[in-house]
């Protein structure tokens, strides 16, 4: 079972202090990955579905996991998640492959459609074209980290005889995740990705997910990783490895030493199994 947390550079963390510590703090460990979210901007005041009061700080994704990547040395880097469809899809793989080469190949880059319908109208984007605008983007980013001489015609970008260099260090440009369990969003994890993410889901919830994933062509090669919605434990972690969960993302606390004894708490109790 592959351990990570989530929640760099949100809240306490976006304390650049805070974040080194934390970081160092879950290689030193032994995590393997550690996850870091994204909205742009908040309704304020909150509004559903907002996850969060305006006023909370979250760092922007490339930003902190680059800063993060020149201070530590082997933990990989999660977007956990980019909302795809809310970007340019080339300034985005510029910026991940950036990313990746920063960190030397470290980039897990989970993306979503995204649900904030506040955060797509600030931003000019139509919220019912998310779903499109996320394959699309998906083929666009791959088109420029892998073909010799990139191209795409689609229904939101065109282009030719450009390039864009430095391509990503991971063959084929860093492995996307797909997050969410719309039938959409699976949709797009069997078609696109290399694994799915379901983010405070129970064990109920992701078999769930993981049956409808499994009858999707494509869907039973995927990675499943997932933030559990309660204590992660041994009997816990028992029960999503039994259901075919790869990856357990714990969403640790927003206070800095209580995050370092819960990541000391997610390694002991996996030695247990």
């Amino acid at each position: 079972m592959k351990l990570g947390f989530f929640g760099i550079g949100s809240g306490v963390s976006a304390d650049p202090n805070v974040a080194i510590s934390l970081a160092q703090h879950a290689e030193g460990v032994g995590l393997e990955s550690m996850w870091t979210g994204e909205h742009v901007v908040l309704p304020s005041p909150r509004q559903p579905p907002s996850p969060a009061e305006p006023e909370h700080p979250m760092l922007h994704p490339s930003t902190v996991l680059s800063f993060l990547a020149a201070r530590t040395t082997s933990i990989r880097l999660g977007t956990g998640i980019v909302l795809i469809a809310q970007r340019n899809p080339l300034v985005l793989a510029k910026e991940m492959a950036s990313l990746d080469v920063l960190s030397n190949g470290r980039l897990e880059l989970g993306i979503g459609a995204g649900y904030l319908h506040q955060e797509f109208a600030a931003l000019g984007i139509p919220f019912r074209e998310r779903g499109a605008r996320s394959d699309e983007y998906i083929e666009i980013m791959r088109a420029l980290w892998n073909m010799e001489r990139p191209s795409f015609k689609g229904r939101f970008y065109e282009f030719s005889d450009i390039d864009a260099q430095p391509r990503p260090v991971q063959r084929g440009g860093p492995p996307i995740v797909v997050g969410g369990s719309s039938d959409g969003a699976l949709r797009r994890a069997a078609k696109y990705g290399h694994g799915w993410y379901g983010f405070a889901m129970n064990v109920e919830q992701t078999a769930s997910v993981v049956k409808r994933l499994h009858a999707l062509d494509g869907g039973e090669a995927l990675e499943i990783s997932v933030t559990p919605a309660m204590r992660v434990d041994r009997a816990s972690m028992a029960a999503f490895a039994a259901i075919g969960v790869d990856r357990i993302i714990s969403l640790v606390s927003q206070d800095e030493d209580r995050a370092k004894l819960a990541m000391d708490s997610l390694v002991e109790e996996r030695s247990k199994l």
